[in-house]
């Protein structure tokens, strides 16, 4: 039985990728801030019959974080796929970013995700390969005024990914990047954005759960590298 570590997992696509994998069979690492919400969804998950381990880390902050992926990956269960899906944005002109934001932001979205895959790596070498699935945003190829510090993030994202493919395809690490249009989830809800964005245009989580089940399962004798999923109204 293959074996999934999602970040972001307690709520939005990193919820509905773990209840799409849960229910294909996967066992589960589960990664986010809240542990009250990483135990509700745990509780919810059981009823698919794989295992489930969780941890709440605050991937904002690097500091302990590859310490707690090892300890959650010491527990019996070592992932086969990892899916990169924590993330948040931040809305406002670049000029008037505080450096605090900026830091954070970067950090989750992009620098987080080094140390993630830095921390597994030998891991899935050892085993003879695996799969890293990052979530990124069509904002990675595009401008979008006062979306500069998130459009940076996945931009930094996309060139990490292909990075990392080119170094790991020698070892059977295969490295996808899932580029999603606008997806409704509380990301919108959050207090550093604001948006006028009609969220009934957007896509659900439940569709970009979808594709990163696609991904996931992918035979090893091949690779999405990116696969990109857009609202039918186009870019919000």
């Amino acid at each position: 039985m293959a074996t999934a570590l999602i970040t972001g997992a307690s709520r939005g696509i990193g919820a509905a990728a773990a209840h799409r994998l849960a229910a294909a069979g996967f066992d589960l690492l589960l990664v986010a801030r809240s542990a009250d919400a990483l135990t509700s969804l745990a509780h919810g998950l059981n009823a698919h019959g794989g295992r489930v381990e969780c941890t709440a880390l605050d991937l904002a902050q690097a500091h302990g974080l590859e310490e707690g992926i090892t300890e959650l990956c010491s527990r019996g269960l070592e992932p086969d796929v990892v899916i990169n899906n924590a993330g948040m944005a931040y809305t406002g002109e670049l000029k008037t970013m505080p450096l605090e934001q900026w830091q954070r932001l970067i950090q989750l979205n992009l620098t987080a995700v080094f140390q993630v895959c830095r921390c597994l790596i030998p891991g899935l070498r050892a085993r003879g390969g695996g799969h890293i699935i990052n979530v990124s945003s069509h904002a990675a190829h595009q401008a979008f005024p006062d979306w500069g510090a998130y459009c940076v993030s996945k931009a930094g994202l996309v060139s990490l990914s292909r990075c990392l493919a080119a170094e790991e395809r020698s070892h059977g690490i295969r490295v996808s990047t899932l580029t999603l249009g606008a997806v409704n989830t509380p990301l919108w809800d959050s207090e550093t954005v604001h948006s006028s964005f009609d969220r009934h245009a957007m896509l659900d989580p439940e569709r970009a759960a979808d594709a990163l089940l696609y991904l996931a399962q992918q035979p090893a004798t091949q690779v999405v590298e990116d696969l990109t999923l857009m609202p039918a109204a186009g870019a919000l």
